[in-house]
């Protein structure tokens, strides 16, 4: 069984594959003061509840966005597993080449995505991930990743929102109000957010098509993909899971 962990700035998505089968997955806060015995105890109530036995986990992959916390994760899987785990990074075979000026810079969990999502679509690609930042990275009909740009995300775009302007309350993303012109201050903040975003969105992606000549394949993950899709015109699929998926293919290829 595979252990996967996707650490990222906001939440921590973890997954176990047996071959190519996900077999379990769970989403937790990113804490970056927990102790590697905390996260121990942690991992192994999240077992108790699934059908997979902790100890028949025989190897470990991690992304990780988060260095103060791969020191941590090191020893979780050195103490609760007696594994040394595979890091996303520098000098990992992900069988597709790295366009950018300097590949070191590329969020380990943004070229995860790209190798998964070529995967299952090899073609001309643009990847939306809309986690705490939202980051669109684009994949060439070869296969290469190309680069993309980064907004910042729904979440911290609506805590700004509630932090600086005093009036303004703290509100739930879920459904589209009945009219972008809305009536009262909540419905207001919904429409901008979530038809705003997916105008951002949308508005990104033509612009990539546009200035590429081509007209890419848009695959959305992360937490809030979903709801988004339903406002966007130019999402055409929705995978939550992307990361997870991306991660058992790199552990094929590097171990």
């Amino acid at each position: 069984m595979l252990l996967a962990i996707d650490v990222g700035n906001t939440h921590t998505v973890l997954g176990v594959f047996h071959q190519d089968e996900l077999m379990a997955h769970w989403r937790v806060r990113t804490e970056r003061e927990r102790t590697g015995d905390e996260l121990g105890v942690l991992l192994s109530n999240l077992f108790a509840t699934s059908p997979v036995a902790m100890g028949s986990i025989d190897d470990v992959i991690i992304s990780s966005v988060v260095p103060p916390i791969n020191g941590t994760l090191g020893d979780l899987c050195h103490r609760y597993f007696s594994l040394e785990p595979l890091f996303v990074g520098p000098g990992m075979k992900t069988g597709m080449p790295i366009l950018y000026d300097n590949p070191k810079e590329v969020g380990a969990d943004r070229i995860v995505n790209a190798v998964a999502a070529y995967a299952r679509f090899p073609r001309d690609l643009v990847v939306v991930d809309f986690g705490t930042a939202t980051t669109f990275d684009c994949i060439s009909s070869k296969g290469e990743y190309l680069g993309g740009a980064i907004v910042p995300g729904i979440m911290i775009s609506l805590e700004a929102l509630f932090q600086r302007a005093s009036k303004l309350p703290r509100v739930e993303i879920f459904n589209r109000p009945k009219s972008v012109v809305a009536k009262d201050t909540i419905s207001a903040m919904n429409a901008g957010i979530l038809v705003g975003y997916a105008g951002l969105v949308d508005g990104l992606v033509q612009a990539i098509n546009q200035e590429r000549g081509v007209k890419c394949k848009v695959v959305a993950t992360g937490g809030l993909a979903a709801v988004i899709a339903r406002n966007s015109s130019t999402i055409e699929e929705v995978d939550e899971l992307l990361t997870l998926k991306g991660l058992r293919i790199l552990h094929q290829r590097n171990r």
